[in-house]
C-alpha cells in the first residue's frame, strides 16, 4: 500500500519488484501522475490499482483491508491531522507486516518558525514573493553553494528554486520527535526495526513491524 503515492515512483518500484500494489493520494495531480506511470510501464495490469482518496477517510480505509507493506513516506505530516493519520495508517498493516514512514523532525522553536512562515505563505498570496526572496538566504543559498562546491547532484529530482518553493509553501506542516513516534507505535503493538534520525530540517525515518500478539 502506497498511501500518498505522489509521483508514483515508489509504487512503480514496488511493482517492478513483483509486489501487488495499491496506490492512493488525495491530490488529483498526484493521482494522474501515478496513473501515467502505470500506463507507461504496466498498462492494463490488475496487480496495480490507483485511486484518489484521503488517509483521513475511514470509510475508504476500511474497504482496503490489510497489507504486508504499508509505505507512507513524507506524507502524513501534510494532512493537517497528523496523529489521526498515523493512527489510521497503523490499522492497515497486516500481522508481521512492515510500516515505512518518514515524519518531519521536531526542532522546537525552529519548527514553530517554519510552521508560521508556511502558514503565512498559504494564507496571504501577496506575501509569497517576499517570503521566497527573504528565505533565499536560507535555506536556498547554502543548498546552492553546497551543490556548486561539491558538484553534488540534486537528490530530489527538481531544480533548487522549485525545491525552495516546495519547502516554503509546504503546508499543512506538523512535526514530531523520533522518540514520540516510537512510543506512539510501540503502544499500538509495533516493534521498531530500523531508524534514521536527523537534527536538521529533514525527516526522521522509521520501519516498524506489527507484532502478531496485538494484531
Amino acid at each position: 500500500l502506497d498511501a500518498g503515492s505522489g509521483s508514483g515512483l515508489f509504487s512503480l518500484a514496488a511493482r517492478k519488484l513483483g509486489a501487488r500494489v495499491h496506490s492512493f493520494d488525495y491530490d488529483q495531480q498526484s493521482v494522474a501522475c501515478t496513473q501515467e506511470l502505470k500506463r507507461r510501464y504496466f498498462a492494463d495490469d490488475s496487480d496495480w490499482t490507483v485511486e484518489r482518496a484521503s488517509v483521513l477517510d475511514t470509510d475508504y480505509l476500511d474497504r482496503l483491508g490489510r497489507f504486508d507493506v504499508v509505505y507512507s513516506w513524507g506524507v502524513l505530516h501534510h494532512t493537517g491531522k497528523m496523529w489521526v493519520a498515523l493512527n489510521h495508517i497503523s490499522t492497515l498493516v497486516q500481522s508481521n507486516g512492515q510500516l515505512f514512514i518518514a515524519i518531519y523532525n521536531d526542532q522546537g522553536w525552529t519548527s514553530r518558525y517554519w510552521g508560521a512562515i508556511k502558514r503565512m505563505y498559504v494564507r496571504y498570496p501577496a506575501m509569497r514573493w517576499p517570503l521566497l526572496l527573504i528565505h533565499a538566504l536560507y535555506p536556498l543559498l547554502p543548498s546552492w553553494l553546497l551543490r556548486t562546491v561539491t558538484e553534488k547532484r540534486l537528490e530530489r529530482g527538481m531544480s533548487l528554486w522549485h525545491d525552495h518553493i516546495d519547502w516554503i509553501g509546504g503546508y499543512p506542516f506538523e512535526v514530531a520527535r523520533a522518540d514520540v513516534i516510537f512510543r506512539f507505535f510501540r503502544d499500538k503493538g509495533f516493534v521498531l526495526r530500523e531508524l534514521r534520525t536527523t537534527r536538521g530540517l529533514g525527516c526522521n525515518e522509521f520501519v516498524f513491524v506489527r507484532s502478531p500478539i496485538y494484531s
